[in-house]
């Protein structure tokens, strides 16, 4: 009996270190996936540049080494679209400068009627002309979090899903390209699909999933889009991921044009930063075992949907019209957390020079009232700041810890 014990145990034990070790290998292979895409080679892989061209020809090396099929233009990896780029949004579109983008396009053929769409951006600023927030002289945007760290978990999914047994969806992966400058990659797929509208089931978008926090706060958008999202959510159990629902299926990313299309969407998204487009987003401040946790939550959702056939289609109210507040004047000079879960607001960064800094607030503050206004979360803080105007100063109370701060603020 003793022997049987001890074989158990060391059995148990074997288990988990060969659990370990495939968990490590995965994280250090999402890592030189990021590595790669995010690195100063790639020229912060604008749209349309070489630095583009060598993502979409790694991602395509990639997917074909899992064991993928090309589905892109004549069963090539790349579906093309044309664009006219203009670096200032608001200038001459007589001036455009034309060119070329590419999304990467695999198929997994398991011989099923539907098929589930995995996807997430793999294009950035390239060296910040449009759309940076970086104040100074040109500079690589290498785009580690936005949105290396989504295509890094697409591969990974890619790969679990081609040896798994859940084999009652298709599956297609994109990889999409000119996110950044319109969701121009999405809207040119559904625009021209490589495999019917009709036989996809529902979309799973990965955009800045790199920056998982240490409560593990997920945001989920597009949770309206079908009514299977939220009660499958609410009962998951994956890494202690506390997934933040939004109803929502239209956002600044291309879940977007699949909705528009009536397909299901999910969003991920682990929330906002102070590198966010900015040359600062770079490889060694992702965090790779958030990536593979909220890889394994994803996967887990696709699993426990393997058996429920075609999901069905809900159209939702597009939460930030319906929660639109008057434009503001101002700017408090902060980062909101847009993951955050409790009351009020809470800071995630806060900017140099700007009232907030001068006002000693803090990252991890959590405003919970703007002059009169309380503020039960972000839309009452933007609400607040509508109300004034430069110049005007008012106290902001924050909690900090268990303390509540009261700070003046000049606008």
């Amino acid at each position: 009996m003793k022997s049987i014990k001890y074989f158990l145990l060391l059995l148990s034990a074997l288990n988990f270190q060969f659990s370990y070790a495939q968990s490590a290998e995965t994280i250090q292979n999402l890592q030189i996936d990021v590595v790669y895409l995010a690195s100063d080679l790639l020229m912060g892989r604008e749209t349309g540049t070489k630095g583009e061209e060598m993502a979409a020809s790694y991602i395509a090396h990639r997917f074909e080494e899992i064991g993928l099929q090309p589905m892109g233009d004549e069963k090539t990896w790349y579906h093309h679209f044309d664009f006219k780029y203009m670096s200032n949004p608001h200038g001459n579109p007589e001036e455009a400068e034309k060119r070329k983008g590419k999304n990467v396009v695999a198929f997994l053929d398991n011989g099923a009627a539907n098929t589930v769409v995995i996807g997430g951006h793999y294009d950035h600023l390239g060296m910040g002309h449009f759309g940076s927030r970086h104040v100074g002289e040109p500079d690589i945007h290498n785009g580690a979090d936005d949105n290396a760290s989504g295509i890094a978990a697409m591969l990974y999914i890619a790969e679990a899903l081609k040896n798994s047994k859940f084999k009652n969806n298709n599956y297609l992966f994109i990889a999409f390209s000119g996110e950044e400058l319109g969701l121009y990659g999405s809207k040119n797929y559904v625009n021209r699909p490589t495999l019917s509208l009709e036989k996809m089931n529902y979309l799973i978008n990965m955009d800045m999933i790199g920056r998982l926090n240490e409560e593990k706060v997920l945001a989920v958008n597009g949770t309206g889009t079908s009514p299977v999202w939220r009660p499958l959510l609410e009962k998951l159990e994956v890494a202690g991921i506390k997934p933040k629902m939004h109803d929502s299926g239209i956002g600044p990313s291309d879940h977007t044009s699949f909705y528009n299309e009536g397909i299901p969407v999910l969003h991920f998204f682990s929330g906002q930063h102070t590198d966010y487009h900015k040359p600062e987003d770079d490889s060694h401040l992702v965090n790779y075992q958030g990536i593979y946790e909220i890889s394994e939550f994803i996967l887990a959702i696709i699993e426990n949907l393997d058996a429920e056939g075609k999901l069905t289609f809900s159209k939702t109210k597009d939460e930030s019209q319906d929660r639109k507040v008057a434009s503001f004047k101002v700017t408090l000079g902060v980062m909101p957390d847009y993951v955050y879960d409790g009351k009020g607001m809470r800071i995630d960064g806060v900017l140099d020079d700007r009232p907030a800094q001068k006002a000693k607030l803090e990252k991890g503050d959590v405003i919970i009232k703007m002059g009169d206004l309380e503020v039960k979360d972000i839309y009452d803080y933007m609400k607040g700041l509508s109300q004034f105007k430069k110049g005007d100063t008012t106290t902001v109370v924050v909690k900090r810890g268990e303390k509540e701060l009261k700070r003046e603020v000049t606008f």
